[in-house]
């Protein structure tokens, strides 16, 4: 069964696909990315079902999912439209070709804005090259951290296990989720990305995301948070440990009209598929008696590089540069 945002019932077919349907079916076709390496985009989004966890376990019982991990639908240039290329992009696909919105509820794939915030994500998506204010900067080309949830939707990333904790190594910062029963951090203290307490269901990790700084945006096409957003993740392994569903509703009654609820689907990078720079950055490295393995090098990043700070260079160079923010 996969989803289908066409379909007027689609959350709650999702819903109870979670817990009965098997695990999924894809669709792929090969793609170019900015920087011209080729990758292989899926139109369709599994469907993994939360149960029991029969794949090998840490030393302190967490699911072992350590490892290199990228989304498989497309990157952050466009969070409702993942296929449709960065506000402004004309060359696309059709529609009814490219890959379901990221939001699956409320059916429509649009995130239910209050009018004011969906005409500031529409003036920021406006404003992209041209910002001619510094809040239309995107804070990625400041090189600032990616955020929640745009750090699991940009170049890869590392899952590392320790006892009582999840580690996430982004390109763009880290990301600590908390198993141990500690408090949130008190409401004063806002994060980058943010501060996560969770624990395990089965095959299923189980955040609560409170304290978010809400500086970040969700992608190129401007959708935002306030800091008063309260996320509730759920990352649904499949019984192979391969890929996994990133399933988060997100609450925050100042901005929204209502709780909303996305899904990115991720799927393992292992070393006999190269990184392509875009869609997952690491290099392949080796230690004397191992085998290759994946080293993700600290990023290096100046504000206002070209590359990374296109939004403030000439338009033409900004459109043959392969790398961007």
């Amino acid at each position: 069964m996969l989803v289908a945002r066409s379909n007027p019932h689609f959350f709650s077919l999702f819903l109870s696909a979670i817990a009965c349907a098997p695990v999924w079916l894809f669709a792929q076709e090969a793609s170019r990315a900015p920087g011209g390496e080729t990758t292989r985009w899926e139109h369709e989004v599994p469907v993994i079902h939360s149960g029991e966890w029969n794949g090998p376990r840490l030393t302190d019982g967490q699911p072992d999912v350590q490892g290199f991990w990228s989304n498989t639908i497309a990157n952050h240039n466009n969070w409702t439209d993942p296929q449709g290329g960065e506000p402004g992009d004309t060359r696309s696909r059709p529609r009814k070709h490219r890959a379901p919105s990221r939001v699956i509820d409320p059916p429509d794939g649009q995130v239910p804005f209050q009018p004011w915030a969906r005409a500031l994500q529409q003036e920021f998506a406006a404003h992209l090259y041209n910002p001619v204010k510094p809040q239309y900067i995107e804070p990625l080309a400041r090189c600032a951290p990616g955020g929640v949830p745009k750090s699991f939707i940009w170049h890869g990333y590392e899952i590392r296990q320790y006892p009582g904790y999840v580690l996430f190594l982004f390109d763009s910062g880290t990301r600590i989720i908390h198993l141990d029963g500690k408090p949130h951090l008190p409401a004063n203290i806002k994060l980058w990305n943010a501060d996560s307490r969770g624990h395990w269901e089965g095959n299923t990790l189980v955040v609560d995301v409170t304290s978010n700084n809400a500086k970040a945006r969700f992608g190129r096409s401007g959708e935002f948070a306030s800091e008063n957003v309260h996320i509730t993740e759920r990352f649904i392994f499949s019984e192979d440990g391969e890929r996994y569903n990133y399933v988060a509703t997100f609450t925050d009654p100042t901005v929204y009209t209502r709780p909303w609820t996305a899904i990115i689907p991720a799927r393992r990078r292992g070393v006999g598929e190269p990184p392509d720079g875009w869609h997952f950055s690491g290099e392949l490295a080796n230690a004397p008696g191992q085998p290759p393995f994946f080293e993700h090098y600290e990023r290096i990043c100046v504000e206002n590089n070209g590359a990374f700070g296109q939004v403030a260079a000439p338009a033409q160079h900004a459109s043959s540069s392969g790398a961007r923010p």
